[in-house]
């Protein structure tokens, strides 16, 4: 039998609390990002098999939450794919997704769906959750909160906001501090492309802004 990545809302919401207020991107630990796990830990997700769990492998880099979906909804329908996000996806951007993506978010209808986008632009995480939980209570904003991100401002911000970004451990925070001030966006992709690949600097990149 599959096992379930699931969690209450309670203990997200404690999760929540004890992580820093600064950070940009929500906290998703609990939900698994297709472009990082591994075989095993894709093919223990309900309704991926193992050969579907290869296929999603085989074909990342997913640079938005759109490609990932247009893939899925080859294998799987809007049952599957809706149970399955409970547990897998890419954190979209709070500023840029489009509403078809912000839709996908599990729980958000066309109403929450408005008012994700009514507070743009968000400049922190603890905005998001200050105007979303003008709607539900604070359960529900960590949840939401899950699939979610703000980008970071490369040139200002903290070395918690860094690492706040999925994947960004102690030595790649290194490397986001050596370069400042970043002059553009192409100087970020090729000072960090001396470390990681290509595929791995556009996902990164998601994730940042010049302001």
């Amino acid at each position: 039998m599959k096992k379930f990545y699931c969690c209450t809302a309670a203990f997200l919401f404690l999760f929540a609390a004890v992580s820093p207020a600064i950070a940009q991107v929500g906290n998703n630990e609990h939900v698994l990002n297709p472009n990082r796990e591994g075989e095993a830990e894709l093919a223990a997700l309900e309704h991926v098999s193992e050969e579907l769990a290869v296929q999603i492998i085989e074909n990342r880099m997913y640079l938005d939450m759109s490609s990932l979906h247009g893939f899925l909804s080859q294998s799987l329908n809007e049952e599957q794919l809706s149970e399955l996000y409970l547990h897998l996806f890419i954190p979209i951007n709070l500023n840029l997704a489009s509403r078809e993506e912000i839709l996908l978010v599990p729980g958000v209808g066309e109403r929450m769906a408005h008012e994700f986008e009514e507070y743009r632009p968000y400049t922190s995480m603890a905005q998001f959750r200050r105007e979303i939980g003008k709607y539900v209570d604070d359960d529900e904003v960590a949840r939401f909160e899950q699939f979610v991100f703000v980008p970071i401002n490369l040139n200002e911000a903290s070395e918690d906001d860094i690492l706040s970004i999925p994947g960004v451990g102690d030595r790649m925070l290194h490397e986001f501090l050596e370069y400042r001030p970043y002059k553009n966006i192409e100087q970020f992709r090729r000072e960090i492309g001396k470390y990681v690949s290509e595929e791995e600097v556009a996902r990164l990149e998601r994730f940042v802004t010049l302001g």
